[in-house]
Protein backbone atom coordinates (compact mmCIF):
# COMPACT_ATOMS: atom_id res chain seq x y z
CA UNK A 1 0.00 0.00 0.00
CA UNK A 2 2.84 2.36 0.88
CA UNK A 3 4.57 1.61 -2.42
CA UNK A 4 1.42 2.47 -4.37
CA UNK A 5 0.99 5.72 -2.44
CA UNK A 6 4.65 6.62 -3.00
CA UNK A 7 4.28 5.89 -6.72
CA UNK A 8 1.24 8.17 -7.00
CA UNK A 9 3.07 10.87 -5.06
CA UNK A 10 6.10 10.64 -7.37
CA UNK A 11 3.94 10.52 -10.50
CA UNK A 12 2.06 13.67 -9.49
CA UNK A 13 5.29 15.52 -8.72
CA UNK A 14 6.78 14.48 -12.07
CA UNK A 15 3.68 15.56 -13.99
CA UNK A 16 3.48 18.84 -12.09
CA UNK A 17 7.12 19.51 -12.89
CA UNK A 18 6.44 18.88 -16.55
CA UNK A 19 3.44 21.24 -16.54
CA UNK A 20 5.35 24.06 -14.86
CA UNK A 21 8.41 23.62 -17.08
CA UNK A 22 6.38 23.68 -20.29
CA UNK A 23 3.55 26.11 -19.50
CA UNK A 24 4.58 28.19 -16.50
CA UNK A 25 3.76 28.28 -12.79
CA UNK A 26 0.41 30.01 -13.31
CA UNK A 27 -0.78 26.88 -15.14
CA UNK A 28 -0.36 24.70 -12.04
CA UNK A 29 -3.81 24.15 -10.55
CA UNK A 30 -5.35 21.03 -9.03
CA UNK A 31 -7.73 20.73 -11.99
CA UNK A 32 -4.99 21.05 -14.61
CA UNK A 33 -2.80 18.61 -12.69
CA UNK A 34 -5.71 16.17 -12.51
CA UNK A 35 -6.32 16.40 -16.26
CA UNK A 36 -2.65 15.96 -17.11
CA UNK A 37 -1.92 13.13 -14.67
CA UNK A 38 -5.15 11.14 -14.93
CA UNK A 39 -5.59 11.23 -11.15
CA UNK A 40 -8.66 12.81 -9.59
CA UNK A 41 -8.52 16.04 -7.64
CA UNK A 42 -9.47 13.99 -4.58
CA UNK A 43 -6.44 11.76 -5.10
CA UNK A 44 -4.21 14.82 -5.35
CA UNK A 45 -5.53 16.11 -2.03
CA UNK A 46 -5.06 12.69 -0.46
CA UNK A 47 -1.37 12.94 -1.38
CA UNK A 48 -0.86 16.62 -0.54
CA UNK A 49 -2.50 18.87 2.06
CA UNK A 50 -3.23 21.39 -0.70
CA UNK A 51 -1.62 22.99 -3.72
CA UNK A 52 0.66 25.08 -1.50
CA UNK A 53 2.00 21.82 -0.08
CA UNK A 54 2.40 20.45 -3.61
CA UNK A 55 4.26 23.57 -4.73
CA UNK A 56 6.53 23.37 -1.68
CA UNK A 57 7.40 19.77 -2.62
CA UNK A 58 8.21 20.96 -6.15
CA UNK A 59 10.43 23.71 -4.81
CA UNK A 60 12.27 21.32 -2.51
CA UNK A 61 13.06 19.21 -5.57
CA UNK A 62 14.30 22.33 -7.39
CA UNK A 63 16.61 23.22 -4.50
CA UNK A 64 17.89 19.64 -4.37
CA UNK A 65 18.74 19.80 -8.08
CA UNK A 66 20.55 23.11 -7.59
CA UNK A 67 22.49 21.66 -4.66
CA UNK A 68 23.59 18.76 -6.88
CA UNK A 69 25.02 21.31 -9.33
CA UNK A 70 26.88 23.07 -6.52
CA UNK A 71 28.39 19.79 -5.34
CA UNK A 72 29.98 19.30 -8.76
CA UNK A 73 31.95 22.55 -8.58
CA UNK A 74 35.67 21.92 -8.25
CA UNK A 75 37.00 24.23 -5.50
CA UNK A 76 39.80 26.68 -6.22
CA UNK A 77 42.33 28.12 -3.78
CA UNK A 78 40.89 31.57 -4.54
CA UNK A 79 37.75 32.42 -2.58
CA UNK A 80 36.90 35.06 -5.22
CA UNK A 81 36.95 32.41 -7.94
CA UNK A 82 34.85 30.05 -5.86
CA UNK A 83 32.21 32.70 -5.23
CA UNK A 84 32.08 33.50 -8.93
CA UNK A 85 31.72 29.79 -9.76
CA UNK A 86 28.80 29.44 -7.35
CA UNK A 87 27.12 32.47 -8.89
CA UNK A 88 27.76 31.10 -12.40
CA UNK A 89 26.12 27.80 -11.50
CA UNK A 90 23.24 29.57 -9.74
CA UNK A 91 22.52 31.83 -12.72
CA UNK A 92 22.93 28.99 -15.20
CA UNK A 93 20.42 26.88 -13.27
CA UNK A 94 17.89 29.73 -13.04
CA UNK A 95 18.13 30.46 -16.77
CA UNK A 96 17.92 26.76 -17.63
CA UNK A 97 14.78 26.27 -15.51
CA UNK A 98 13.02 29.65 -15.59
CA UNK A 99 9.50 28.42 -14.87
CA UNK A 100 10.54 26.13 -12.03
CA UNK A 101 12.58 28.93 -10.49
CA UNK A 102 9.69 31.39 -10.83
CA UNK A 103 7.47 28.88 -9.02
CA UNK A 104 10.00 28.85 -6.17
CA UNK A 105 10.53 32.60 -6.14
CA UNK A 106 6.78 33.31 -6.20
CA UNK A 107 6.27 31.23 -3.08
CA UNK A 108 8.29 33.78 -1.14
CA UNK A 109 5.92 36.58 -2.14
CA UNK A 110 2.98 34.95 -0.34
CA UNK A 111 2.06 35.70 3.28
CA UNK A 112 2.33 31.96 4.04
CA UNK A 113 6.05 32.09 3.20
CA UNK A 114 6.79 32.82 6.85
CA UNK A 115 5.53 29.34 7.78
CA UNK A 116 7.37 27.30 5.15
CA UNK A 117 8.40 23.89 6.52
CA UNK A 118 11.79 23.40 8.12
CA UNK A 119 12.95 20.92 5.44
CA UNK A 120 12.41 23.65 2.81
CA UNK A 121 14.05 26.43 4.82
CA UNK A 122 17.03 24.19 5.58
CA UNK A 123 17.62 23.53 1.89
CA UNK A 124 17.29 27.20 0.97
CA UNK A 125 19.78 28.10 3.72
CA UNK A 126 22.40 25.81 2.18
CA UNK A 127 23.00 28.32 -0.64
CA UNK A 128 24.09 31.31 1.47
CA UNK A 129 26.05 28.96 3.74
CA UNK A 130 28.11 27.82 0.78
CA UNK A 131 28.75 31.44 -0.17
CA UNK A 132 29.44 32.44 3.43
CA UNK A 133 32.28 29.93 3.77
CA UNK A 134 34.17 31.62 0.92
CA UNK A 135 33.06 35.08 2.00
CA UNK A 136 34.66 34.56 5.42
CA UNK A 137 38.02 33.78 3.82
CA UNK A 138 38.04 37.17 2.11
CA UNK A 139 36.73 39.30 4.99
CA UNK A 140 38.41 37.84 8.06
CA UNK A 141 38.81 41.36 9.50
CA UNK A 142 35.04 41.80 9.77
CA UNK A 143 33.38 40.61 12.93
CA UNK A 144 31.21 37.52 12.68
CA UNK A 145 28.02 39.59 12.96
CA UNK A 146 29.25 42.02 10.26
CA UNK A 147 30.08 39.13 7.94
CA UNK A 148 26.71 37.52 8.54
CA UNK A 149 24.85 40.74 7.82
CA UNK A 150 26.92 41.46 4.70
CA UNK A 151 26.40 37.92 3.46
CA UNK A 152 22.64 38.14 4.01
CA UNK A 153 22.48 41.38 2.02
CA UNK A 154 24.45 39.77 -0.83
CA UNK A 155 22.29 36.64 -0.92
CA UNK A 156 19.02 38.59 -0.77
CA UNK A 157 20.25 40.79 -3.62
CA UNK A 158 21.17 37.78 -5.77
CA UNK A 159 17.91 36.00 -4.93
CA UNK A 160 15.85 39.09 -5.78
CA UNK A 161 17.76 39.66 -9.00
CA UNK A 162 17.16 36.06 -10.05
CA UNK A 163 13.48 36.83 -10.65
CA UNK A 164 14.40 39.55 -13.14
CA UNK A 165 16.70 37.20 -15.04
CA UNK A 166 13.69 35.14 -16.09
CA UNK A 167 11.35 37.97 -17.00
CA UNK A 168 11.22 39.69 -20.41
CA UNK A 169 11.80 43.10 -18.82
CA UNK A 170 15.59 42.78 -18.89
CA UNK A 171 15.51 42.10 -22.62
CA UNK A 172 14.84 45.82 -23.16
CA UNK A 173 18.34 46.71 -21.94
CA UNK A 174 20.67 46.49 -24.92
CA UNK A 175 24.02 44.89 -24.32
CA UNK A 176 22.99 43.48 -20.94
CA UNK A 177 24.15 39.90 -20.41
CA UNK A 178 21.89 37.92 -18.12
CA UNK A 179 24.73 35.49 -17.51
CA UNK A 180 27.00 38.26 -16.21
CA UNK A 181 24.67 40.60 -14.35
CA UNK A 182 24.80 38.62 -11.08
CA UNK A 183 28.58 38.28 -11.31
CA UNK A 184 28.84 42.03 -11.80
CA UNK A 185 26.72 42.56 -8.70
CA UNK A 186 28.82 40.04 -6.74
CA UNK A 187 32.18 41.52 -7.67
CA UNK A 188 31.06 45.14 -7.27
CA UNK A 189 29.72 44.28 -3.82
CA UNK A 190 32.91 42.46 -2.82
CA UNK A 191 35.01 45.34 -4.14
CA UNK A 192 32.94 47.87 -2.20
CA UNK A 193 33.29 45.91 1.02
CA UNK A 194 37.04 45.57 0.49
CA UNK A 195 37.32 49.36 0.27
CA UNK A 196 35.06 49.96 3.28
CA UNK A 197 37.00 47.59 5.52
CA UNK A 198 40.13 49.69 4.90
CA UNK A 199 38.45 52.97 5.82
Amino acid sequence: MTDKKDNIHAALLAKGRELVSEKGPEFLTARKLSEASGYSVGTIYNQFAGMDDFICAQNIQTLDELEERFQKILPDSSAYKNLNRYVDVFVGFVLEHPNLWMLLYSQHLKPAAVSLPFCYRRRLALIPRRLEKEFAKIFRQLSRSERKLSMQVLWLSLFSLSSFLITPGLDNFSGLSKENICKLLLNTYLGGLAVLKRV
